[in-house]
Order: C-alpha cells, then sequence, then structure tokens
C-alpha cells in the first residue's frame, strides 16, 4: 500500500530540514570562532553590520509610520462623507 504525500507531510519534513540546516549553521559559526581575549579590554566595536540593521530598523520604523498616517488621514476623509 503507498503512503500518499501530502501538504502537511511536506511541511513537516521541510520544518524539520530547515531546523537541521540552522543548527548545523549555528554550530559552524561556533566552532570557527576567534579564542577570547586572555586578559585586558574587551572593545565592542560597532562595524558596518550592526550598524546596517540598526539602519534598516529606522527605516522600516519610518515606513510604518507614514502607512499608519496615512490610513489614519484615509479614514478621518471617507467617515466625513
Amino acid at each position: 500500500m503507498k503512503k500518499m504525500i501530502n501538504s502537511n507531510n511536506i511541511k513537516a519534513i521541510l520544518r524539520i530540514v530547515c531546523t537541521i540546516m540552522i543548527l548545523i549553521v549555528i554550530t559552524s559559526i561556533k566552532a570557527h570562532a576567534q579564542p577570547a581575549d586572555p586578559g585586558g579590554e574587551v572593545d565592542a566595536p560597532i562595524d558596518g553590520g550592526l550598524s546596517l540593521l540598526i539602519a534598516g530598523g529606522v527605516g522600516y520604523g519610518v515606513k510604518k509610520v507614514k502607512e499608519s498616517r496615512k490610513s489614519r488621514v484615509g479614514r478621518t476623509e471617507s467617515d466625513r462623507l
């Protein structure tokens, strides 16, 4: 008797495969990390990656505020009619 593959089975398999892939990537990154500094000051520079992430968050926030204001103006005009 053949077992039919439905969308629920495919989603479950895809979820398991994605979880395994994420775990593999995380462990490989951790395995290749540099050793800790044995002493001295601990410097944590803000490099290009973090500043780009912050800039993206600010841009997304500005976009959402503009959309919110635009929809609020649209609702008040339609309520007047």
